[in-house]
């Protein structure tokens, strides 16, 4: 019998305790989940808010700091919604430096690509709508983010490109000039007039309103092929008619040619044969 009651008395202990645990911790835990739900609502709310207003002003900054933003503000709620159950900042605070660090370790590529990033919003050797070609891809920029730079290609295929790859490599950015120049190479015969052809990509230059006249355009003979006399034609545009312009000159300067007696270059072999006795 004393047994039964030392047992029941020890039941009842242990219920007590377990209700002062909970009615102890039970509004701490409530109180960090209010805190976790309230404060990712407030950090979407403000990084949207922050992506809206930044987004007119630099669109090239804005999808790499929204993202930053809202990483950082949300490790710092864990942080405090765990001080509020009663985890040790402190050790918490060390545990997550050593999981980054072991994770920094492990994922030294999307460092690079961070880093690589960064160096991209300070340097900024391209920007958000400028049209590059890196890594074998020629296209618009648009997306600059933390790790990676997206670009869209001309034949609309979506190129994921790291930040790291970028930063270190060599890229040219097609568009940061309001002007470039058209570098063409048109071939006539030896026996043809080559007055007379650059007389007609004279006419065909001035009549396009797209010729730009500073800096001067330049016809001239521009090398002796094999089989062909090889005039260059270099003139330049605005930087949105480059490839318009090149594709409608080709055909111009070949129909001009053929209604002016100017065909095209042809190979041409001379063989000799000798009769062997």
């Amino acid at each position: 019998m004393e047994d039964l009651f030392s047992a029941d008395g020890r039941a009842s202990e242990y219920v007590d305790q377990a209700i002062a645990l909970v009615m102890s911790y039970a509004p701490k835990v409530l109180l960090a989940i209010i805190t976790l739900i309230v404060g990712l609502w407030l950090i979407n709310r403000f990084v949207r808010i922050l992506d809206t207003r930044l987004g007119k002003k630099d669109p090239t900054l804005n999808k790499f700091l929204c993202g930053l933003i809202s990483a950082v503000l949300k490790v710092l709620l864990l942080i405090s919604a765990a001080s509020m159950v009663g985890i040790a900042t402190t050790s918490f605070v060390a545990l997550v430096g050593a999981a980054g660090l072991a994770v920094g370790l492990a994922l030294q590529g999307s460092l690079a690509n961070f880093a690589g990033g960064v160096l991209i919003l300070i340097f900024k050797p391209f920007k958000v709508g400028d049209t590059i070609e890196a890594q074998g891809f020629l296209g618009a920029v648009d997306e600059i983010s933390i790790l990676y730079t997206i670009v869209n290609t001309f034949d609309n295929r979506r190129i994921v490109i790291p930040n790291g790859s970028l930063s270190n490599a060599t890229l040219v950015n097609v568009s940061i000039y309001n002007t470039r120049r058209c570098d063409m190479t048109f071939g006539i015969r030896y026996g043809d007039d080559i007055d007379k052809a650059k007389a007609i990509l004279q006419r065909l230059m001035e009549s396009d309103e797209r010729s730009l006249t500073d800096p001067e355009p330049r016809i001239c003979v521009g090398s002796l092929g094999e089989n062909s006399v090889n005039l260059m034609f270099r003139v330049w545009v605005a930087t949105d008619d480059l490839w318009p312009y090149y594709w409608d000159m080709h055909e111009k300067v070949r129909k001009a040619f053929d209604e002016e007696g100017l065909r095209a270059p042809l190979p041409q072999r001379n063989v000799n044969m000798q009769q062997v006795e």
